[in-house]
This record gives structure tokens, C-alpha cells and sequence, in this order.
């Protein structure tokens, strides 16, 4: 028998995410956020009222298994999955996806955005910030991530938003590091960085700690000294390095947001009829999805809702893997899609159902992606969990799948194809630029703005790009 191959252990942290517990806030100093929504109030003035969910798939999703299948496609390429019709002649998705069928004239794939980077750092880095990095692997960024971008032009809180977040992240605890994901702000510095939110929403003593006060405190609210030395959670925030100290202002803010009526609200899943959060589904990524929901309709601009692991309390049997990341040493790729498809295809399409019932579809944009696509060819090797040979995919940025809806745009449209073997664009290639541009837009954010570098340059939100003309 052959050894079983070293594990590929997808997105991690350059620190050990056995923080696990610890809810750290991605270093995002609450004074500080503050601080930097204020310097840039006058360049947001008269802003849309538009939002941004952005759904993350870190590890890379088939795009074989999922919305880009190829039936007549030799045997060792498309795999054991067939698709089925949606409500949309001639939009066919894996048959693990029967809500999606059902509403595929609620969204659109774009099957043609491809890119160079096939490692997890690389690909995280080029897809995530619009430029490619200078360094193919690792996480630690060169280059904003586009939310950090959207969050610096859009600082200024809306007048309605309450004292909501402006930009969020909703992740697994342990992972809420900036550096997991290639979610770091580079040259737009610390203070762009999301607030976060880690756990799982769905388990009975989940709590936005980043929100909580003791006690003994929450009936002290004139009492503004002993309240900020009470913060669970602000003295730790605070470093060496003088981004978040202290300043009077922005310390008055930081009260204002934390104690919040509209603030604690948006994040209360527990107003949410049963009804609703049943249909997103009780687990957390369908509680993420319901809660950015619930963000953007309270005022917040980008919310980055992440979906890793399905079972984040449960365990996962040996034949799966943590996130999307299904090479054959780690995972069974269809035994595991076989237990991750439903929890995706519930919390999906529930949101996207939502956006539509509320009338979110013209304010919000919804982006479902991850950083690239899987190998077209099925690629057998040993498990290192499970000992014995089983089908997997590997890396593969020439080819993805991208789901998009909401923001006004026509829906129910296919945008670009791949070869008959699903192995790079057929036609209409786009690149990651092109999305981001299309979200830019959205937002109604110059992707010619400039932002000083480290020493001093000026560079372009992205250097190239045009919206998707069948988005807008």
C-alpha cells in the first residue's frame, strides 16, 4: 500500500488558530475604527445606500460539483454527480442542490473568471485584493482586500446605520486572525480591518463577546471611566503599537456603538421569527448568512460571511475535510460534498430568497466564491485520515464558478463557459478584477481612487478591471 500522501491543510494562520475560544476581534481596535470612519467623512458624502454580502468558500469549491458540470465529459473528469434542471431552461446545477434549482431566476453563474495563483496564499492574495501578490504563498497581504478598500471609502456611518459596524466578518472560532484568509489591509493599516464575529451562531451559548459589558457595569453608563476599564474586551485590543490607544473622541464613540440599541439588535438572531431561521438553517452557516443579512438592512456596507466547516460542533468523519480544500489526502471529495452541499444550498438560497422578499435586491449584491477552482481530471490518492485510496481534486485557478445576485442586475443569466473538460474559459473570460469592479460599482467607488502605499505612492483601488456588462 502506498503511504498516504502529506495533508494539505488549506488556509491558515501564520499563528496557531488553537486561539480557539480567545474571540479576538481580528485586530480591530474599536477606538480606532472609529477614528478612521472620521478622517475620511468628507470623500463619502452622498454615498449610495448599497451593501455588500460577501459569502467565502476558503479552500476552493469544484466547480465540476457544483455549477459547472460536464455530463459527457470522459469519466475521470466529471466525476459521480449529475446535474438536474433549474427553473430556468438551460441552467442545469449538481443534483445536491435542489433549492438552488428552484430559484435560479433569483441568480447568476459566472463560469469564467479565472486567475494564475494556484496556491491557497497566492490565490487568496490575487483574488482578494485584485493584484498579484509578490509573494505566491503565504496569507500576510501586500495589497488591501477589497473590503478593507470598500470600508476605507465608505467609513463615514450612515446617518441611519445607528452605530452599526460598517464592515464585518462572521467566521469559525480560531479562525478570526486577519492573516487566515488573506483579509489584511496592508497600506490602509489595521484600522480597516473588519469587526469580527467567530463562533457559531446557532449554538445556545453563542455570544458576540465584542459586544458585552460586565455586569457590574451595565447600569453605569455615566460612569465613563469604570465603564471603558470594564470592556471585556477593548483593554486587550489595545498594543504597543499606538493604533488603538485611547482618545477621548473616539473612546465616546466606542461607547455609543457598543451600547447601541440598533447595534445589539442587528446581531440578535433571536428577533428572527422561527419560520425564518429555519429556513436558513440552524446550523452556522446558515445562522451567518441570516445575521449579514440582518447587518447590511441595519446600515452596515460589507459584511464577509465565511463557510469552512459545516459541522463546527459535531466533528467531521475522517473521509472529510475542514474546508473546501478536497484533495484526495484529505478527503473523499463526493462523500464530503455529500455532507457539505446541503448546509450550503439551504443557507444560499435562503439568504438570496430573503434579499428578494425584502426588497434587499436592488440595494444588496450578493458574491459567492472562493479563492479558485479544483483540477477538471479526478485525481485518486491514499487519505492520510482514512488509509485507503479515494477520488479528490486538486488546485486549479484556470477555472471557477461564481455565484452573484441582488444588486438590481438581470438574473438568471449563465456569463462566460469553459471547455467541454471544464479546464479554462471557453468564452467571455473574465478575471477577479472584473467582479471586484462590478462590486466597485455597486458601491459607487471609483476603482480609479487612489491610496497612498507605505512609501508614499499612489495606487489605484484596482489596477485593471471592468463590470461584468451582463451584471449591469
Amino acid at each position: 500500500m502506498r503511504r498516504p500522501a502529506k495533508i494539505c491543510s488549506g488556509p491558515i494562520s501564520r499563528r496557531s488558530f488553537l486561539e480557539i475560544g480567545s474571540l479576538a476581534v481580528g485586530g480591530l481596535g474599536l477606538s480606532s475604527l472609529l477614528r478612521l470612519r472620521a478622517a475620511a467623512a468628507e470623500s463619502v458624502k452622498g454615498e449610495p445606500d448599497t451593501a455588500v454580502i460577501f459569502i467565502w468558500l476558503p479552500g476552493g469549491p469544484p466547480h465540476m460539483e457544483t455549477f459547472d458540470m460536464k455530463p459527457n465529459a470522459p469519466s475521470d473528469y466529471r466525476g459521480e454527480f449529475h446535474p438536474i434542471h433549474t427553473n430556468v431552461p438551460g441552467i442545469d446545477v449538481c443534483e445536491h442542490f435542489p433549492l438552488h434549482a428552484k430559484i435560479a431566476d433569483k441568480y447568476n453563474i459566472i463560469r469564467s473568471i479565472a486567475h494564475e495563483f494556484a496556491d491557497h496564499g497566492g490565490g487568496h492574495k490575487r483574488f482578494l485584493t485584485g493584484r498579484d501578490p509578490r509573494e505566491p504563498t503565504g496569507f500576510v497581504n501586500d495589497y488591501p482586500m477589497v473590503g478593507s478598500m470598500a470600508a476605507k471609502m465608505r467609513e463615514q456611518p450612515r446617518r441611519s446605520s445607528g452605530g452599526v459596524p460598517n464592515y464585518v466578518n462572521i467566521c469559525d472560532a480560531g479562525r478570526h486572525d486577519i492573516d487566515v484568509f488573506s483579509f489584511g489591509s496592508a497600506y490602509l493599516g489595521a484600522e480597516t480591518h473588519p469587526f469580527t464575529v467567530p463562533g457559531d451562531p446557532s449554538a445556545k451559548n453563542f455570544e458576540i463577546k465584542n459586544l458585552s459589558l460586565n455586569p457590574e457595569l451595565a447600569g453605569r453608563l455615566d460612569d465613563r471611566q469604570r465603564l471603558l476599564n470594564g470592556f471585556d474586551r477593548l483593554r486587550r485590543e489595545i498594543d504597543d503599537t499606538g493604533l488603538m490607544e485611547a482618545q477621548d473622541e473616539f473612546n465616546q464613540r466606542a461607547i455609543r456603538l457598543l451600547t447601541s440599541d440598533r447595534t445589539r439588535i442587528a446581531f440578535d438572531l433571536a428577533r428572527e421569527p422561527d419560520a425564518v431561521r429555519d429556513r436558513y438553517g440552524r446550523h452556522a452557516w446558515g445562522q451567518r448568512a441570516l445575521m449579514a443579512r440582518r447587518l447590511v438592512e441595519a446600515g452596515a456596507s460589507f459584511v464577509t460571511v465565511v463557510m469552512e466547516n459545516p459541522l463546527p460542533s459535531g466533528g467531521l468523519p475522517k473521509y472529510a475535510v475542514y474546508n473546501w480544500d478536497s484533495h484526495a489526502v484529505n478527503c473523499h471529495i463526493f462523500d464530503d460534498f455529500r455532507i457539505r452541499a446541503p448546509y450550503y444550498d439551504q443557507a444560499v438560497t435562503a439568504l438570496i430568497e430573503d434579499i428578494y422578499s425584502r426588497g434587499l435586491d436592488k440595494r444588496v449584491l450578493l458574491i459567492v466564491t472562493g479563492e479558485f477552482g479544483r483540477t477538471p481530471r479526478v485525481n485518486p490518492q491514499v487519505g492520510t485520515q482514512t488509509g485507503v485510496m479515494q477520488p479528490g481534486r486538486d488546485h486549479w485557478p484556470q477555472a471557477m464558478s461564481v455565484v452573484v445576485a441582488g444588486a438590481g442586475m438581470r438574473s438568471g443569466q449563465i456569463i462566460g463557459s469553459t471547455n467541454a473538460k471544464g479546464e479554462h474559459p471557453k468564452d467571455r473570460p473574465l478575471t477577479p478584477n472584473d467582479l471586484w469592479a462590478t462590486m466597485f460599482r455597486h458601491l459607487g467607488i471609483d476603482i480609479e481612487h487612489t491610496f497612498p502605499d507605505h512609501s508614499g505612492r499612489p495606487m489605484s483601488i484596482l489596477p485593471h478591471g471592468e463590470p461584468i456588462r451582463e451584471l449591469c
